[in-house]
């Protein structure tokens, strides 16, 4: 994925400031000098680029700087800013209510991957406990009424359509009006795109618009045109009330933070991007977690909200209770690699983790990874020795050294496990909350060594973490709060 290497290049040239013996000029010159190359490689605006290396600079006056201050991490700090910064459009996006029935019409050019989103978006939805229905009022392009009704029958989700009707606005209303009847709380409307941006495709699109009166509009733009966003996202605003955007193909074009930076600069809120064609593929656009990921730091919160969705509410208090004891069995720990298999793609989960970046998962070698969990999960032992190991790997058809392996990683998990002993648990057994019960003790025992180190030490977190008033805000400075 394109993004990987973009965070992966960011997060390099911050490291080798952060292992430099002082940090002077000629070192904070090298560090944004190839963060820059970074970002323009992306097909970021220069423009945004030249002003961030400015503002980093104005920030970072290490002349003006006392002795004692954690100069790698007011850098850090700095570039994490500023990176939040160039892709924030400062304005929040239409929020949806359960139980309140919400119409949202998708509009786009033709091959944006439009469709699929619209069953990505509901399925997205539908396991957070909305109840979605798909509309199909593109009547253009041949094939689109059946490859939605089979995105969304593969999915679960209801859908309207018709094969001879070839007015959309009758086509859109009849289904929004079915749906309301079948108490469904979110109506999504496939509108139909076209080749380029032509004055037809507008009209119909504020028809369909007038005739549904949507509570959300929300534009799907294909990353692969770059810097060209800006004028497409523009083109949109000013024909409907585009309230959200939706950028696709994420995972396989070099121009991805080019089309981030662009649409963020028209003030159209980015809710969700595809990274893949599959329905799992698909993330929430926060732009603090998202750098904080790009950058190797991970959104502890977001994870917790991950494993929240497919932990069982039944299990979660005694999951939390296991964590407050430091108890860590091999039963605990093939449980757990159950549950990441259901979180979705390893790589987008692993990027969550401060310390992992999801360049260490490359686009591609994802399935093997979840190969290799399965495997893992495949054997079990209570009591490991080598007889019962040999046995173990006869028995599941794997070699020995993997179940070596799988002890390995069980006494390296369980370390990691013990050191939450003590951990306060929420009340209710609320895994969200969980974030915010971390003290600075516990989040230095989580924290990789090297990330503790650029933060400065147990010091600079404590300090961090009393800046910050909370845990859960001190995350949200690395992506997982809401500040």
């Amino acid at each position: 994925m394109v993004l990987q290497q973009l965070g992966g290049s960011i997060s390099r040239a911050l490291q080798q400031m952060s292992n430099a013996t002082i940090i002077d000029e000629k070192v904070l010159n090298e560090c944004l000098n190839e963060i820059t190359r970074a970002l323009l490689q992306s097909d970021v605006q220069f423009k945004l680029v030249r002003d961030m290396q400015t503002n980093i600079k104005k920030i970072v006056n290490l002349d003006d700087l006392a002795a004692g201050h954690n100069k790698r991490r007011i850098i850090q700090q700095a570039v994490f800013n500023e990176l939040c910064k160039i892709l924030d459009p400062g304005k929040p996006s239409f929020t949806l209510k359960k139980g309140k029935t919400s119409v949202v019409m998708f509009v786009g050019l033709q091959g944006s991957g439009k469709t699929t989103t619209c069953t990505k978006y509901a399925f997205h939805h539908q396991k957070k406990g909305w109840k979605p229905a798909l509309v199909c009022a593109d009547t253009f392009r041949a094939g689109a009424f059946d490859q939605l009704k089979q995105n969304a029958t593969k999915a679960k989700i209801p859908f309207y359509g018709s094969y001879m009707e070839s007015d959309p606005m009758k086509i859109a209303v009849e289904g929004v009006e079915r749906f309301k009847k079948e108490n469904c709380d979110l109506i999504i409307v496939d509108t139909s795109g076209r080749h380029k941006q032509e004055t037809a495709l507008f009209e119909e699109m504020r028809q369909v618009s007038e005739a549904t009166k949507p509570d959300l509009v929300i534009f799907v733009m294909d990353s692969s045109i770059g810097q060209a966003a800006f004028d497409q996202a523009q083109a949109f605003k000013q024909s409907v009330a585009v309230g959200a955007v939706i950028i696709t193909k994420m995972d396989g074009h070099a121009k991805g933070g080019g089309a981030l930076s662009a649409v963020a600069a028209t003030k159209s809120p980015i809710i969700f991007i595809g990274t893949g064609e599959h329905m799992d593929e698909f993330e929430v656009f926060d732009v603090k977690p998202f750098v904080s990921r790009l950058l190797g730091m991970g959104d502890l919160s977001g994870f917790m909200d991950k494993i929240q969705e497919v932990v069982p509410m039944d299990q979660q208090p005694e999951l939390l209770q296991k964590l407050s004891e430091g108890t860590f069995t091999l039963r605990i720990m093939y449980e757990q690699f159950q549950n990441i298999l259901k979180m979705g793609p390893i790589g987008q989960v692993f990027s969550m983790l401060p310390g992992f970046s999801s360049e260490l998962m490359p686009k591609g070698r994802e399935k093997d990874g979840q190969a290799k969990i399965k495997q893992l999960d495949s054997s079990n032992p209570k009591i490991m020795n080598e007889s019962r190991m040999m046995r173990i790997a006869r028995g599941s058809g794997r070699l020995v050294k993997e179940v070596m392996e799988m002890m390995e990683e069980y006494k390296r998990l369980a370390k990691i496990w013990s050191k939450m002993k003590g951990l306060k648990i929420p009340k209710k057994g609320d895994m969200s909350a969980l974030s915010r019960n971390m003290n600075a003790q516990h989040m230095s025992k989580v924290l990789p060594p090297q990330m503790l180190k650029q933060i400065g030490g147990m010091g600079g977190l404590q300090s961090l973490m009393k800046q910050m008033g909370s845990t859960k805000d001190m995350m949200g400075m690395f992506g997982g709060g809401d500040n």
